[in-house]
């Protein structure tokens, strides 16, 4: 049986800043969810905050002033080390929003959490959604990574 193509190597710091969902997130999750996403090497940190650090981080960086489910930042070509990873990433995912909005849409925690994982990857490595036909693409994108891992179409309902 042919073995399925290696995936790029992952260098994870995975932080939980809300404690609450240290159980619920286990690290194989989220590590088995980026490397589906990476096309490149990564090191990625992934920390997962409570309300007022995503409020704080959303307002501070991008000027707007609630807490939101995932936000990417990803570090240019100058701010890698050169004989590291090709990517360097921080994810950075809200617990309360993401709780509410898979409560909210009827989806299991994981399946949510699995689907912003693979967003804020594909963020880092420039997917990006703000143009109709550049959503469509990224929303295809992730539905066919996630299919690949075993979960449902997080866009399904919007459809």
């Amino acid at each position: 049986m042919p073995r399925p193509p290696a995936r790029p190597p992952l260098q994870l710091s995975l932080q939980f800043a809300d404690a609450r969902h240290r159980a619920l997130l286990p690290r194989h999750l989220v590590q088995r969810c980026l490397r589906a996403a990476l096309e490149a090497p990564a090191a990625l940190t992934v920390r997962i905050v409570d309300a007022e650090e995503g409020q704080a981080l959303n307002r501070d960086y991008r000027g707007k002033d609630y807490a939101t489910n995932v936000l990417t930042f990803a570090y240019g070509e100058d701010e890698v080390d050169p004989d590291g990873p090709a990517l360097s990433a921080d994810l950075i995912l809200c617990a309360p929003v993401v709780e509410a909005e898979a409560a909210a849409a009827g989806r299991p925690l994981l399946a949510h959490y699995a689907h912003l994982l693979v967003h804020g990857a594909l963020h880092a490595q420039g997917w990006d959604h703000e143009v109709e036909a550049e959503a469509e693409a990224m929303e295809a994108r992730e539905t066919a990574i996630l299919a690949a891992l075993g979960w449902p179409d997080p866009y399904a309902a919007a459809r």
